[in-house]
């Protein structure tokens, strides 16, 4: 999922879209209600895409596990964020099994269901697109663009405007008093 603009503030309830940059904070507008406000620096902020869920092998980032959850439901809401905390831990055993069962508490597993549930609800959940995927487009565009400059070069050798080392040569040929055919070889005494 791409969660580059969202934020979670300590102490406030749901997310946080970035708006600006102020001097002393940043203007952020929140998801639901539509209201902005100021989070100041005194204020704990976090980017949804810098949190990651701990597991036994590597951090898997949030996106990723939004990704997961997505699957899981065909793209509908995952489970209460109020349910029994039994049952929040068997889903997310569901969704990510390698998830490190100490390290991970019952009130990460509900921050992470809650916030799922509102971004999805708000039609937010956009997966992002495999990298590989993006790049052939990048290369393919610089060829493309590298056709229509060759017929481009040919026309200003053939038109009106000479390059500049062409006019350069063109120049010193005129400035050589030395005839063109070339002397036959020096005489010696």
């Amino acid at each position: 999922m791409v969660l580059k603009d969202i934020m979670s503030i300590s102490g406030e309830s749901g997310l946080f879209k970035f708006i600006a940059q102020g001097k002393n904070s940043i203007i952020v507008e929140h998801l639901e209600t539509k209201k902005r406000s100021s989070a100041f620096s005194s204020a704990k902020v976090s980017s949804l895409e810098e949190i990651s869920i701990f597991t036994e092998k590597e951090d898997t980032p949030l996106g990723k596990v939004f990704d997961l959850i997505f699957d899981k439901e065909n793209g509908g809401p995952a489970i209460d964020y109020k349910a029994d905390p039994e049952k929040l831990k068997a889903y997310l055993n569901e969704v990510l099994p390698e998830y490190d069962k100490d390290r991970v508490y019952v009130s990460d597993i509900k921050k992470l269901v809650q916030w799922y549930n509102i971004l999805q609800k708000l039609n937010m959940l956009v997966k992002e697109e495999p990298e590989k995927a993006a790049e052939p487009e990048k290369t393919a565009e610089p060829a493309e663009a590298a056709k229509p400059a060759e017929p481009e070069a040919k026309k200003e050798s053939k038109g009106k405007k000479e390059p500049a080392a062409k006019k350069q040569a063109a120049e010193a040929k005129k400035d050589k008093t030395v005839p063109k055919k070339k002397p036959s070889k020096p005489k010696t005494k």
